[in-house]
């Protein structure tokens, strides 16, 4: 018998958290299961990272949501064309899937909702709220990394709390324990008393890097030595680059692009930041936290609480830029603290969030779904 066949359905299968985290999920499970992709905008950078031995297929379903009808019309045909063993949709973007996989008979279901874009950082859309309770009310489980995630599924979407399930994100500790490379950065050189504060991220108006360009800049002068380095390449970039120029810190700051091996860039950090307008559970605080870095952030999603209890007093509340300012300006000129909430970090990551307890829970689930439902 062929293995159980599971559709995945990205908006994007783009370089980002959520198509990274599934490539690792699918390599970890190698043949166990087969695997299709279906990237709505047709990217599919993220398949860089899956294991070619395993043939997981992916599709182009050309779905012009510009023609709602006719887009719902196709959806359904291609769920009933293809029939898989299990379809899993992701976050929004997807959310058509969901509703028109009620139609297909006993198809079993997996939503796995990861985080909002900047329409939604500061608050629920109505509409899309109304949309979710009706397309996920008969899910077979709705999957969320965060606390406060699982709460707005349960007392806001309305899903059963039977049917939501907290997976909280992994990471590969081992990996990220890894040394640095500075030839992993372009245009990166490291002098000896640097101290280089970084980020890793897409750049899009979501990731807010500008907030950490303008707080850089605010405390550059104090700190002849500091430096900026800005992991990531988007859409947002020229606006960065822009600021970066304003701002006057042109020759302080770093721009390498997208990097294929991140686990090499952490260690070149002194301090890993974060200044998203929206989060949950981003995964490069938890390999920051794995490669043994203090983390300066912001106090979205779960970050705080997926901190080491050292390192949760240098999250900043309410995005407040002087005060974020402040704690870059504490751990610039503090290298004994970086070096204690660095190793915190990296005790707590190892003994919550290693990767292996990730892959266990999504295997279980998996399997449980497909086989309560039945092909």
């Amino acid at each position: 018998m062929e293995p159980p066949h599971i559709l995945h359905v990205f908006p994007s299968y783009g370089l980002g958290g959520v198509p990274i985290r599934f490539a690792g999920i699918i390599n970890h499970f190698g043949k166990r299961y087969r695997h299709t992709i279906y990237m709505l905008d047709g990217n599919a950078l993220a398949a860089r990272r899956l294991d070619p031995v395993l043939g997981v297929r992916l599709v182009n379903p050309n779905i012009d949501k510009r023609r709602p009808l006719s887009s719902l019309m196709r959806i359904h045909s291609l769920l009933r064309d293809t029939r898989p063993d299990l379809l899993i949709t992701h976050n929004w973007g997807a959310i058509e899937w969901a509703l028109m996989r009620g139609l297909i008979g006993r198809l079993p279901h997996l939503h796995c909702e990861s985080g909002f874009d900047s329409d939604e950082a500061l608050k629920q859309i109505p509409r899309r709220v109304r949309i979710r309770r009706f397309a996920l009310a008969r899910s077979t489980r709705v999957i969320v990394p965060s606390v406060k995630l699982e709460r707005l599924a349960i007392d806001v979407w309305r899903i059963p709390e039977r049917r939501v399930m907290r997976i909280p994100n992994g990471v590969d500790c081992e990996l990220f324990a890894s040394p640095g490379d500075p030839s992993a950065a372009p245009g990166f050189t490291p002098q000896p008393d640097d101290v280089v504060v970084g980020t890793i991220a897409p750049l899009r108006a979501v990731k807010n890097v500008g907030r950490l360009v303008r707080c850089f800049a605010k405390i550059a002068p104090r700190y002849s030595n500091a430096r900026l380095m800005i992991v990531g390449e988007g859409v947002d970039r020229q606006n960065v680059e822009q600021l970066v120029e304003e701002l006057g810190v042109t020759d302080r700051t770093i721009f390498t692009g997208h990097v294929d091996a991140p686990h090499l860039i952490y260690p070149l950090l002194d301090v890993f930041a974060l200044t998203s307008d929206t989060e949950q559970m981003p995964n490069t605080v938890l390999q920051a936290m794995a490669a043994s870095r203090a983390v300066a952030s912001v106090d979205v999603g779960d970050v705080k609480e997926n901190l080491s209890p050292a390192n949760r007093p240098w999250v900043v509340e309410g995005f407040d830029e002087e005060r974020f300012a402040d704690v870059l300006a504490q751990m610039i000129a503090d290298a004994p603290l970086r070096a204690r909430l660095g190793a915190a970090n990296r005790d707590h990551v190892v003994e919550h969030f290693d990767q292996a307890r990730m892959f266990e829970r999504y295997g279980a689930v998996f399997d449980e779904v497909l086989r309560t439902s039945g092909p």
